[in-house]
């Protein structure tokens, strides 16, 4: 088996992979807030009432005391969960997004 699954590797077809794989995005422009009291976790307010919780990659601690701006291409607006990076204003620290889970209760409220 461990073979014929190298040989379609090596023949170049590609494998399905299903959609839940495929990392989230959210238009940067649909945020009305966001707000890191920890440091590991970010809290996103949507323009459609949802609360999105981003799990950073690593700690990102300037993030509870300064604001940020996004690492974003030219002309795009989309922030991309285990790929997009934000800067600290003051510290100019580097943080990267994990994945987006919506908030529960307790964490909307916050």
């Amino acid at each position: 088996m461990k073979k014929f699954v190298a040989a379609l590797a090596l023949a170049g077809v590609a494998f399905a992979v299903p959609a839940s794989a495929k990392n989230m995005c959210i238009d940067s422009r649909d945020i009305v807030s966001s707000d890191s009291k920890d440091g590991r976790t970010m809290t996103f307010k949507m323009r459609d009432g949802r609360v999105l919780v981003n799990h950073l990659k690593g700690v990102c601690s300037d993030l509870k005391f300064n604001g940020f701006v996004w690492k974003l291409q030219s002309g795009d607006t989309q922030v991309c969960e285990n790929t997009q990076s934000l800067q600290v204003i003051q510290s100019g620290q580097i943080c990267v997004l994990g994945k987006f889970d919506p908030a529960t209760q307790k964490q909307a409220t916050k």
